[in-house]
C-alpha cells in the first residue's frame, strides 16, 4: 500500500514537471514570434533611422576662407645642378602640391591659383602697400628646409636588413592678411622608409623608390595642416560690401563659399587702427556692430567674381556714402 501511494506521488510530481515544461515551451513561442514584439522591433528600427537623419542634417554649415599659398621654396642642397632652376624647382613644387591636396580636402578653403601672387607679394612690399590686391583671407609662404637620403642595413651570420629612409623637413608661415601678421608659424618633420630583409632560405631585392621623396614631405606637411586648420578658423568669416545704391546691396562671396539663401551676418564698422608702443606694430582695434543683412541671391561665374545680393534686416545707423568702412560678419 506503501508502495503504491509513493508511486501515485511520484508520478504527480512528473505530471506537474512536464505541465511546467509546457508552460515555458509557451512563453517562450510567444516572446519570439508573437506580433506586438515584431511592430517594436520595426518601431525601434524607424526611431533609429530618425536618429540617423536628424544627426546628418544638423552638421554645421561650412564657411570656406580663402587661401593663396604664395611660395614654396627649397632651402636644400637637394637636386639644385648646374641647370636648376629656382623657379621650377621640382622639390618645392612637390610640397606646393601636397600641401594644396590637403588643405582642400579639408573641404573648409576655397585655394586661390598662386601664378601671380608671388609678384603681386613683392609689389606691396615694395610700394609698402598692404596685401588687399591678393584676394585672400590667409597667406601660406613655405619652404623645405631638410631633406635627404641615406641607406643603413645590418647582418648577421644567417641574416640581412637593408632599408632606405628619407627624410624632410618643412617651415611653415600664415599670414593674416587684414592686418599683415604672421599669425602661424612652425615646422614639421617626416621620415619614409622601404625595409627588404635576407636570409639564408628567402631573398629579397628593391630598386630605388623615388615615392618615398613624396610619403616623406607629406608626413612633414601632415604634421602642419591641423594647425592651419584651427588658426584659419578661429577668427570669424568675413567679407565687405561692393556696392550701396538704389540698384541693391552687393556683398563679396557666393555659393563656393558656403553662402546660401537666407543667410545672415551681422554688419560691423572698422576699427580705428593704432600703433602699439609694445611692439611698434599698427593694429585695428575691434569694431561696433551696426547692423544686420540677409542674403537674397547669390552670383558669379568664379570664386574670385562671385558676390551675393542682401537685403538690410537691421540698420543702426548705416553711413551709405561710406560703405567700405564696414565689415560683414558671421553671426
Amino acid at each position: 500500500m506503501q508502495t503504491n501511494c509513493q508511486r501515485g506521488e511520484d508520478g504527480g510530481i512528473e505530471l506537474f514537471m512536464y505541465r511546467h515544461v509546457l508552460v515555458k515551451i509557451a512563453l517562450i513561442a510567444y516572446v519570439f514570434f508573437c506580433s506586438p514584439c515584431k511592430l517594436y522591433s520595426q518601431r525601434t528600427v524607424e526611431i533609429a533611422e530618425q536618429d540617423t537623419v536628424q544627426t546628418t542634417t544638423t552638421n554645421p554649415r561650412v564657411l570656406k576662407r580663402k587661401v593663396a599659398i604664395g611660395r614654396f621654396s627649397n632651402e636644400t642642397q637637394y637636386a639644385k645642378g648646374l641647370f636648376y632652376d629656382k623657379n621650377n624647382d621640382p622639390v618645392g613644387k612637390q610640397a606646393l602640391d601636397i600641401l594644396s591636396a590637403k588643405l582642400a580636402s579639408s573641404g573648409k578653403f576655397l585655394l586661390l591659383e598662386s601664378g601671380s601672387i608671388t609678384e603681386i607679394i613683392a609689389e606691396c612690399q615694395s610700394n609698402g602697400k598692404d596685401f588687399s590686391s591678393i584676394g585672400a583671407d590667409y597667406l601660406i609662404i613655405g619652404s623645405v628646409t631638410e631633406f635627404g637620403r641615406k641607406t643603413v642595413g645590418k647582418s648577421n651570420g644567417f641574416s640581412s636588413q637593408k632599408s632606405q629612409i628619407v627624410e624632410a623637413a618643412v617651415s611653415i608661415r600664415l599670414i593674416d592678411l587684414s592686418t599683415g601678421l604672421i599669425i602661424y608659424s612652425d615646422e614639421g618633420k617626416g621620415e619614409a622608409a622601404l625595409t627588404t630583409k635576407n636570409n639564408l632560405f628567402k631573398s629579397q631585392s628593391a630598386e630605388f623608390d623615388a615615392t618615398l621623396s613624396d610619403k616623406a614631405i607629406s608626413a612633414a606637411i601632415g604634421q602642419l595642416v591641423e594647425n592651419i586648420i584651427n588658426k584659419c578658423t578661429d577668427k570669424p568669416w568675413r567679407t565687405y560690401f561692393l556696392s550701396y545704391d538704389s540698384d541693391g546691396v552687393l556683398i563679396a562671396g557666393g555659393n563656393s563659399q558656403g553662402l546660401t539663401q537666407n543667410d545672415e551676418f551681422v554688419i560691423k564698422t572698422r576699427g580705428r587702427k593704432v600703433k602699439n608702443p609694445q611692439t611698434g606694430i599698427e593694429i585695428e582695434l575691434p569694431g561696433k556692430i551696426i547692423g544686420r543683412l540677409r542674403v537674397d541671391e547669390c552670383g558669379g561665374d568664379t570664386p574670385e567674381t562671385e558676390y551675393s545680393f542682401v537685403s538690410i534686416v537691421e540698420d543702426n545707423g548705416i553711413d551709405v556714402e561710406n560703405y567700405s568702412n564696414y565689415i560683414i560678419e558671421e553671426l
